[in-house]
């Protein structure tokens, strides 16, 4: 199954039908009958998408709605108001709620399953699975109490449309609105204007007789990189009909035809705008998380998992150029005493001196790395046997030099070993890149046999 969706709705034969309608379309479908069974089934099965109609027979629809809101288990999940109600008014109170879209009953085949991919695919794009393992964990962010002032682009072929919609929405929208002409908006989508803020959300007006010009432009807004997670709504012919089928497929985030009010438009506006700072938030939790994994949180230095891979991207290249490159096993001498003596804090504190001294030393194309509790790693590319041997002693030298001073007042001196090897040997050919950081290690080893904060070589397999 592509998706879970829960129906819910009192009437046996609409859910028979939509059962019928999503299980023909791969879909896995849920039944409710009622609000409550709808608000536990939401929390207990996490469905991917809510079809959700408003006349219930425990509770209102918009009460439904509101509970999926409030409740950080439940909130992101999109919901679709299915209705019969043509009152602008239930639309608007939908809307409100925190409806994603109201859909008027009966309902096309085409623009429903449509908008069903379309929200799904929106909410697999911001990486929103099932019952994520930080909401699990009792992780989740609670919502924004505040939330700064977006920016609203208004595009069309006339200006005085455009400058109409934005005086109708301006009271009804505290974001900032702007009035983009067409080509403004595909400058904006090829990152043409150099530090230009990017629209949270675009309107799209097609002026009613131009509808594949829209459906063009939402195409380009939705392929490129800086406007891919702009949300993107269609008004006009294109959002009428089976056309808006198609605005979905092609991306849109909302599509809606000409006789919209100002009040529902800028409505929709903020629920496209929640839409968008949700995926936005859980992106950058996600992309905290892979940096986080790469990253030691203690010195803010690369970890071993990344350091490996990019130790053999730097070897790959190097022979691929007939370079030298080196690699250097570093390792604080006596550094348990310091734990012992002083505690776990001045420890840390220690080990954080050390990585900034160390990375201070180094040029910005080298990699500097913690590799274990207090060994480093060292890699030098592009580096000769003789200037490995020139930046191993300035970083002895940089440790050995200067005493660290810790909060209390205290001022310990630190020393460091180093085992150095170079990717040329001496009898010819090359190591490999395992091999060449066991020589780097047994170096290491010499190094503190030899009494400490000295510098070994390990220039040949020998």
């Amino acid at each position: 199954m592509s998706g879970r969706i829960l129906i819910v709705d009192d009437v046996a034969s609409n859910r028979i039908v939509y059962r019928a309608r999503l299980a023909a379309a791969f879909y896995e479908p849920l039944l409710a009958i009622d609000g409550a069974s709808c608000l536990s089934l939401a929390v207990d099965a996490q469905p991917d998408l809510i079809l959700l109609d408003l006349s219930l027979p425990d509770m209102s629809g918009h009460d439904v709605l509101r509970q999926l809101r409030q409740d950080p288990r439940t909130r992101d999940i999109p919901v679709i108001v299915l209705t019969a109600a043509q009152d602008c008014e239930v639309r608007l109170g939908a809307f409100s709620a925190g409806a994603d879209d109201v859909i008027i009953k009966p309902a096309s085949d085409q623009v429903l399953l449509a908008r069903v991919r379309n929200l799904m695919r929106g909410r697999a794009d911001a990486g929103m699975s099932r019952a994520p393992a930080f909401e699990a964990a009792g992780l989740a962010e609670a919502p924004a109490r505040f939330e700064p002032c977006a920016t609203v682009a208004l595009v069309s072929g006339q200006a005085d449309l455009a400058r109409r919609l934005q005086q109708d929405l301006s009271g009804q929208l505290r974001d900032r609105l702007v009035v983009l002409s067409r080509a403004e908006v595909l400058a904006e989508a090829t990152a043409t204007r150099p530090g230009g803020e990017v629209p949270d959300v675009f309107l799209i007006h097609d002026e009613g007789f131009d509808p594949i010009a829209s459906l063009r432009l939402l195409s380009e807004l939705k392929s490129h990189l800086a406007t891919r997670h702009s949300a993107v709504c269609v008004i006009g012919a294109a959002g009428d009909g089976d056309d808006a089928a198609m605005a979905f497929d092609l991306g849109a985030d909302d599509v809606v035809g000409l006789q919209v009010s100002a009040v529902e438009l800028a409505l929709r506006t903020r629920s496209l705008l929640r839409r968008k700072r949700e995926g936005d938030r859980r992106r950058a939790r996600i992309e905290d998380g892979l940096r986080l994994a790469m990253v030691d949180p203690l010195t803010g230095l690369h970890n071993r998992r990344y350091a490996l891979p990019h130790l053999a991207a730097i070897a790959a290249r190097a022979a691929e150029a007939g370079r030298d490159y080196a690699v250097m096993v570093v390792d604080l001498d006596r550094f348990k005493a310091v734990n012992d003596k002083h505690g776990h804090a001045a420890g840390d504190a220690v080990l954080v001196e050390v990585a900034q001294r160390l990375q201070s030393n180094l040029r910005d194309e080298d990699l500097l790395a913690r590799i274990g509790g207090e060994e480093f790693l060292v890699v030098l590319p592009d580096c000769s046997t003789t200037a490995a041997r020139l930046v191993a002693e300035r970083l002895c030298a940089a440790l050995d030099e200067r005493p660290i001073r810790l909060a209390s007042g205290v001022s310990l001196k630190v020393t460091v070993s180093i085992g150095v090897a170079v990717s040329a040997l001496s009898a010819g050919g090359v190591l490999s890149v395992e091999a060449l950081v066991e020589q780097a290690d047994l170096a290491l080893l010499e190094s503190k046999g030899a009494g400490r904060n000295q510098v070994t070589y390990r220039l040949s397999a020998a």
